[in-house]
């Protein structure tokens, strides 16, 4: 399924690019540069993603451990 999906919106991201930026290809080369844009595209952002996700982990847990150790001195006096 993700496959045919991906098919599905290189096809139309290959046909919209080419009219945004005034190119004249033939149908295969269109549908080709959509698919490869759109596969390129999709690993970059989840690229991006995941490093998003791991510098929100180390702010949680930066986070966390500063409220845990300002309890933990607030208790102790």
């Amino acid at each position: 399924m993700p496959l045919v999906a991906l098919l599905i919106i290189g096809v139309a991201v290959g046909f919209l690019a080419t009219r945004i930026l005034k190119v004249n290809m033939d149908t295969p080369s269109t549908i080709a540069l959509g698919v490869l844009g759109a596969l390129i595209g999709t690993l970059v952002l989840r690229g991006l993603v995941m490093l998003a996700g791991i510098g929100a982990g180390f702010v949680g847990a930066l986070l966390g451990a500063l409220i845990l150790i300002w309890a933990w001195k607030s208790l102790v006096r």
